[in-house]
């Protein structure tokens, strides 16, 4: 509620700053007024302050000092910069020194509420994220959310809020976002993690197989099923049951898990004994499952019973700002594992993964670094270390088509360097069958295999 926000309005104009200050009140916020940056510091030392309305111009001292001041006493606190038209500059370089935003004067009161909103909602967000990551750090010891991005920030707030609930979640997104790294953040950081997160890919699973999988069999209730065996759902009693790739779960298996969500029981395959657990069920999907519903190849019941709480990951295109703090842990990664000197890329190479929309997200990202790692000559990934394919994806040409100055050195450092990624590019089009990728190439088999020691390809 607003009464529990604090708000110090610092101008040096009395009737500006009691003007402000009567209008928070009625709004119902807590505030406080001061004269001078001195003063400003003083009532923040003493209070807890959540927003600065700061004049910027005050006698010898101004809003920017304080700017600095606050940085150092509390970052965390958002400062709003109030400015007369002339100077807004001086408001823009408060910002880029890290104000949360400046107002022009004399003050629309409409903008000072919405600028407190969203202070407000970001002061939350970064409060949610910080916590879940330090919860997942300290407690669990887990690597792999970095982020720097708000869009992020939201995705993880809304984790750390359903964490402590046992509510059913369906995390959403493109293949290689990350979906099941939050399906483990959400159990890890939930009173069930100190029991069992078990996961099954349901795309992964025979349609035939999938019930056996899910709940067991007894024995001798089909061909092969020589003995009693438990289900992962009974695995996960008292955890967490995470169903990756859930768009693919069968019709005749959504039934049995919709019953199982609503009762929380189960009977094996061949059995007619029931049993109950205590299970927290999370699921994943990149599939539009509303579409399949009007397809009726997903029954609408059973989505609402997985879409209780929805988190949706973000693609990497939409968070481009995490890009290079994954660079740096890939790199980091895979130089230990290959025991490589490589540590960082050239700024070439950043700008062209920068300007990449990455349709394979984080997964993707993470194989061109390896790859880079395990091909680079030097300390550095120079932009010939990385795929051909990602500079003509954004230069929007063929292979063919290929900048003189995209590979370095000699004429024969060059066709070297092509030559190798139009054989690694063979490989992946055939799966790494060689034979086929050869086929392609219109080379002998025997010959492919020797440019693959050539070039010291795997």
């Amino acid at each position: 509620m607003k009464e529990k926000y604090a708000i110090l309005i610092v101008d040096d104009e009395k009737l500006q700053r009691e003007s402000l200050a009567g209008f928070l009140k009625k709004s119902g916020y807590q505030t406080y007024t001061a004269a001078g940056v001195d003063q400003a510091i003083s009532i923040v030392s003493e209070k807890q302050i959540e927003i600065i309305f700061s004049d910027f111009m005050m006698g010898e001292k101004s809003g920017f000092d304080l700017l600095n001041e606050i940085r150092q006493l509390n970052p965390e606190i958002s400062v709003i910069i109030m400015t007369a038209f002339g100077t807004i500059q001086d408001a823009v370089a408060a910002m880029k020194a890290g104000a949360f935003d400046y107002l022009t004067k004399p003050i629309d009161l409409d903008e000072v509420e919405i600028l407190i909103q969203r202070a407000l909602e970001l002061r939350h967000l970064t409060r949610e994220n910080k916590e879940l990551r330090e919860r997942l750090r300290d407690k669990h010891k887990l690597s792999g959310i970095i982020t720097s991005s708000s869009v992020m920030a939201e995705t993880l707030s809304l984790a750390a809020r359903a964490a402590n609930s046992r509510a059913s979640v369906l995390i959403q997104g493109e293949s290689g976002t990350g979906k099941e790294l939050i399906a483990r953040a959400i159990h890890q950081t939930s009173p069930r993690a100190d029991k069992p997160m078990v996961t099954i890919n349901c795309a992964a699973i025979p349609e035939n197989l999938l019930e056996s999988e899910l709940f067991g069999h007894e024995k001798g209730s089909f061909t092969g099923a020589v003995q009693q065996k438990s289900g992962r759902v009974e695995e996960a009693d008292g955890g967490t049951l995470f169903l990756d790739e859930a768009g693919d779960i069968p019709l005749s298996v959504q039934v049995k898990l919709l019953r199982f969500l609503q009762f929380g029981e189960f009977q094996r395959v061949g059995g007619n004994t029931v049993h109950k657990v205590d299970v927290r069920l999370i699921s994943a999907t990149n599939r539009d499952l509303p579409t399949m519903i009007k397809e009726n190849t997903f029954r609408e019941d059973f989505y609402y019973r997985l879409n209780v709480i929805n988190i949706t990951v973000p693609p990497l295109r939409q968070r481009k700002e995490d890009i290079p703090l994954l660079i740096d842990f890939f790199i980091q990664k895979y130089a230990r594992e290959n025991q490589k000197a490589v540590n960082r890329l050239t700024s070439g190479a950043l700008d062209v993964l920068m300007k990449y929309d990455f349709p394979g997200n984080v997964r993707e990202l993470e194989n061109i670094i390896e790859r880079s790692v395990v091909l680079s000559r030097e300390e550095l990934i120079a932009r010939t270390d990385l795929p051909l394919t990602i500079s003509s994806a954004i230069n929007g040409r063929g292979a063919g088509q290929i900048p003189i100055d995209y590979y370095s050195g000699s004429l024969n450092d060059r066709v070297a360097a092509f030559e190798r990624d139009l054989i690694e590019r063979a490989l992946k089009e055939h799966n790494f069958n060689q034979s086929r990728a050869a086929e392609a190439l219109g080379l002998s088999e025997r010959n492919l295999r020797y440019k693959l020691q050539k070039y010291g390809m795997k």
